[in-house]
């Protein structure tokens, strides 16, 4: 009888022996394992060392570091009927392995198909302008519309970035063009404001002039010395003391010219 105990003993301890390796379970600190036993839910483990039955405890790992999709190109009509094709990267992490687990078949899949239909939806409400000039405040808005949606599943959506926005050639050219008609406008604008402004000056100017004609007349004699610096001896202007150092200036030329014709004899 002894022996046949024995025997059953030691056959219980190399069946335990055998089944060990399959009991210890180790996950790492960013991982979680949702526990089912036959079948049913029994909780959330890890991180760390513990044990499961065999071939009657079933493991389901999830891992709870931030993730990117990769969302494909999707073809968008934009509100001022401009097709586009436009890309983006969605970041997520799974916050509650139960739900992310329980509530939704492939979270990861569900995410991603989630984020190309509001992709579509978000884009084609937006005229092309927007979309080319307002990508943070467009990512933020579809980034809060995933993160609602997909926060029973478990899963928080963290950011949400539009990557490319491809435009047909035709478009292009044309938003070329708008750019250099509206670089062309700016230009006009500030040279008007610029001549307005200098106008402005210039009547100042004159005020000052009319209440001080010596500020007049030494202004005019900067004007011809400038002038004699370039080489010209016409000089045309309205004061007496102009008209005076502009004959002078004549005389001094008719006469040189004069001399260069009795030189030349």
């Amino acid at each position: 009888m002894s022996d046949w105990l024995l025997g059953l003993l030691m056959f219980l301890v190399f069946i335990v022996i055998c089944l060990l390796p399959y009991s210890i379970k180790v996950l790492r600190e960013y991982e979680r394992a949702v526990h089912f036993r036959l079948g049913r839910f029994i909780g959330v483990k890890g991180p760390g060392l513990f044990l499961i039955i065999p071939f009657v405890d079933k493991l389901t790992k999830v891992d709870l570091r931030v993730m990117d999709i990769d969302v494909p190109k999707q073809r968008v009509v934009t509100k001022d009927n401009v097709s586009t094709d436009v890309d983006a990267v969605v970041y997520m992490r799974v916050f509650n392995p139960e739900n992310a687990i329980l509530r939704v078949e492939h979270y990861y899949r569900a995410t991603s198909m989630l984020a190309q239909t509001t992709l579509r939806d978000v884009l084609g409400q937006v005229d092309l302008d927007d979309l080319l000039t307002k990508r943070e405040e467009l990512s933020e808005k579809i980034r809060k519309i995933l993160d609602e949606q997909t926060d029973p599943w478990g899963v928080k959506v963290t950011n949400v970035t539009i990557r490319d926005v491809s435009l047909p050639e035709e478009m292009v050219r044309a938003i070329a063009k708008q750019a250099e008609a509206e670089r062309e406008r700016r230009s006009r604008v500030i040279m008007a404001e610029g001549e307005y402004q200098a106008s402005r000056r210039m009547a100042e100017a004159a005020k000052l002039y009319e209440k001080n004609p010596a500020a007049m007349r030494l202004r005019e004699l900067q004007t011809l010395v400038e002038v004699a610096r370039e080489g010209n001896m016409v000089v045309i202007s309205p004061s007496e003391l102009g008209s005076t150092i502009g004959g002078i200036a004549g005389l001094l030329s008719g006469i040189e010219k004069q001399r260069r014709k009795v030189t030349k004899k």
